[in-house]
Order: C-alpha cells, then structure tokens, then sequence
C-alpha cells in the first residue's frame, strides 16, 4: 500500500485539505500521523484532528496515528475501547513502545496494529503468539529519522526485513517527500539514510523491490509537482514517468510520449522496443556523437544500418560511437528510476511542466 503523512502541529487549513484530496486522486490509500500530544495541547489537537477524521472516512482512505496511552486519553479515547476508535475514523493504530503486547495482540482483532519494527524481539513474538494475535492486521512500522547521519543502514534494514517477513509481519516504511518539509530541520523523513533528500518516487520504488517493503508512506508533509506526477503515472497507468531535456528542439519527438523497454533486458542500455520500425523511413545522419554519460538518450544513426532509429537510455557511461546520436537526456532527478526499468517495463518521457 502507498500512503502519505499529515501532521497536526498547526490548524487544519484548505491546503491540508487539498493535499489530501489530490493524494487520494493519484491512488494513495493510506494516512499516517502523529498524536504525541504535548500534556497542555490536547484541546488543539483535538480540533486540528476532527477535519482530518472526516476526510478520511469520505475519501475511504486508511489513517494510522502513532500514539501513546496519554495521547489517546487526552482526545478523549481509549485502548480498552477499540470501536469507538474505530468508529471515529481511524483505521489502526501505531503503538508506543510502551504498550505491552498482550494489549497489542487483543487490539489486532479489530484494527491495524503497527509495532517499532526496530525493537521487535523473539520475546515479543512469542508473546504475540501467546496471546493469540492476528498477524493479518499486525504490521512492523519502521521509523523515519529527521537527523542526517541517523537512518538505516540498507544491509541491515535487508536482514531485518527478512526476519520480520519470516514472523508473518507486513512492513511498512518511509519515503522522504521534497516540498513542505518537517520542522525543524528540514532534512526529509526517510527511515534509509540512503534515501534522505532523493526522489520519493525513487525512494519508493527501492523500498518495495529491493528491499521487501509492503506498505510505503511519504514521511514529509509534501512531494513536488514533479513527483506527483510520477506517482500518478505510475499508480493509474504503471508506467515510470522519466523527465527529459532534448538536445535540440527536433529531439523532442523522438523523446516525447510512450515507451516500453524490450523483454530482453540489456547491461547498458534501455532499448525502446519497437523504436528501430517506428523510426525507419527517418533521415538520421551522424550528428552530436559524444560521451554518452548515465541517462544520455540516444537514437542509432544510418551508420548502424539495420539499427537505424534505435532509441536507447545509457544505464553507464559508454564511449563515443560514431553510429549513436545522443540526443538528449533524463534530468538528474529522476537519473536514480532508470534502475527500475527491466523485462518489459513500461515508462514515459516528458519534459518537465
């Protein structure tokens, strides 16, 4: 599942309801917040919370809020009473490390029950067991870490993944977004400190391919203009949206439009299937025969005969070819998705709006 954060630390507002509305519209099914209320702000939160409540009941979307015991009294609710949690909009909850397992095994029966993927032990399984939980709704919930320097290694986060998945946990984990960014430093929410301040669409591909993640969250409040649009891309037409530039204007409809990689995955180069036919009858001199860096896009000039309009994208760099045309290439934001295009992937190009 794809999902994103709201957080509650100011007044709602008809941005928040906005951003909301235009997630769930690019199919973004799951919410995250917080309720680690200060003792003297649950009045505030209270209030702040109501509009998000209503909106994710009428937009049919998932919230999971991360909460202690004292966050959820202060709001008027209570573990032992789990309907009335449910009731009010909220689809699960992120449990404080705290809160004892026995507590969290009887909640998972009627909600989703997210547990510090971190600091799950043996001992806790076993005790999950004991106690009779229901691992359909229990998922382990990584962190996401604002400090640079403090997320986690991706080895580890491999191994412990493995470890969760062998126990029967879903896991989720975070993204980091690139507009509207978390006080108070600003530095992106991801739980990889490979991912701080990468793409998040990237950032989510990594996490459910390489490394096993079941459900992704954006952990900052927001994601640009650029990113929403690969996700819509790729939630309602799964295709990988790639943002180019041309080398010169008549590039452009080379570039431009749909493409699909050919079952036949090469080492150093996506190979837009059907380019060479759609491309046959073009005059295609030797022009611009440089270096082809990593996401140079190229297209097999008349030198190459039978490959003539080939269209490629480096995965590496190779060497000048007087055969290959590089004609433009993808932007440096969206260079880290060219790994994600394998055995018959389908993606777009584009330039940016």
């Amino acid at each position: 599942m794809l999902g994103f954060s709201v957080f509650l630390n100011e007044n709602w507002t008809e941005a928040k309801e906005a951003y909301v509305n235009d997630m769930a519209d690019a199919g973004f099914e799951g919410v995250f917040t917080s309720l680690h209320i200060p003792e003297d702000n649950g009045t505030s939160y209270w209030d702040r919370l109501q509009p998000l409540l209503a909106i994710v009941q009428k937009r049919r979307l998932k919230l999971v809020a991360d909460i202690s015991g004292d966050a959820l009294r202060q709001i008027g609710f209570s573990l032992h009473d789990p309907e009335a949690i449910i009731a009010s909009g909220f689809s699960g909850l992120r449990l404080d490390d705290g809160i004892g397992m026995q507590t969290a095994a009887g909640l998972s029966h009627h909600m989703i029950i997210g547990l510090n993927a971190s600091t799950l032990t043996e001992n806790d399984y076993a005790q999950l067991v004991e106690y009779g939980a229901d691992f359909n709704h229990m998922i382990a919930w990584h962190n996401y870490y604002p400090k640079p320097e403090t997320g986690l290694d991706e080895s580890w986060f491999s191994a412990r993944n493995a470890w969760l998945k062998a126990k029967k946990f879903r896991v989720a984990a975070f993204a980091p977004g690139d507009r509207d960014l978390r006080l108070p430093l600003f530095e992106t929410l991801p739980t990889l400190e490979c991912h701080r301040q990468q793409n998040p669409f990237a950032s989510f591909l990594a996490l459910q391919q390489r490394y096993d993640v079941d459900d992704v969250y954006i952990g900052d409040p927001g994601i640009s203009q650029w990113v929403y649009e690969q996700f819509n891309a790729y939630m309602h037409r799964g295709r990988l949206l790639l943002h180019t530039a041309a080398h010169w204007p008549e590039a452009r409809a080379y570039l431009d439009g749909d493409h699909s990689n050919r079952l036949d995955v090469s080492r150093d180069v996506v190979r837009s299937d059907g380019s060479r036919s759609k491309n046959a009858y073009d005059t295609i001199p030797p022009e611009n025969t440089v270096l082809r860096c990593l996401g140079s896009i190229t297209i097999d000039n008349h030198l190459y005969q039978r490959y003539k309009g080939e269209l490629q994208i480096t995965r590496r760099e190779l060497p000048q070819d007087r055969k290959v045309n590089v004609i433009g290439h993808i932007l440096e934001n969206d260079l880290a998705l060219i790994d994600y295009i394998q055995s018959g992937t389908l993606f777009t190009m584009q330039s940016p709006v």
